[in-house]
């Protein structure tokens, strides 16, 4: 069985009521049961990750070249600045499809810009919620025609 592995980035882990105009009210573990119920609707098995430490995102994307076939990552505010996530994803070169829950490109100007994209198979931001099972699907996509 195909193992996908997500991590959520920093503040993720306020999810529901963290500022719920722009991130929703659906808590962190709602969202992972949903994520959950879809992999298991497409066959994949699923690790699900949280972190607001940079380190340790980096080492969670190292340990799934071990482990995974493919990462979906909410970066949060890392997308934006931080080179040592972007260098552990294209070190590990497993396919990496990046979410997010807003739209930043219809935010604040500094949130435009991704250091993480160029290095990912794709970006998917602006539904909410849906953009982790978008992502989801997206990655298990990639992985089925790659075989």
């Amino acid at each position: 069985m195909v193992s996908i592995l997500i991590i959520h980035g920093p503040n993720l882990n306020l999810l529901g009521s963290r500022e719920t105009a722009i991130y929703g009210a659906e808590t962190i573990e709602e969202l992972n049961q949903r994520c959950h119920s879809l992999a298991s609707d497409l066959g994949i098995s699923l690790e699900i990750r949280q972190s607001n430490s940079e380190g340790e995102i980096v080492d969670m994307i190292q340990q799934a070249a071990r482990t995974a076939k493919g990462i979906v990552i909410n970066p949060g505010a890392y997308t934006h600045y931080s080179y040592a996530i972007r260098d552990a994803i294209a070190a590990v070169k497993l396919p990496a499809v990046e979410v997010h829950l807003s739209n930043i490109h219809a935010r604040e100007d500094f949130r435009h810009k991704s250091v993480i994209a160029p290095v990912a198979a794709g970006q998917i931001s602006g539904f909410g919620a849906e953009s982790y099972l978008l992502g989801l699907r997206a990655i298990a996509e990639l992985l089925r025609d790659a075989r």
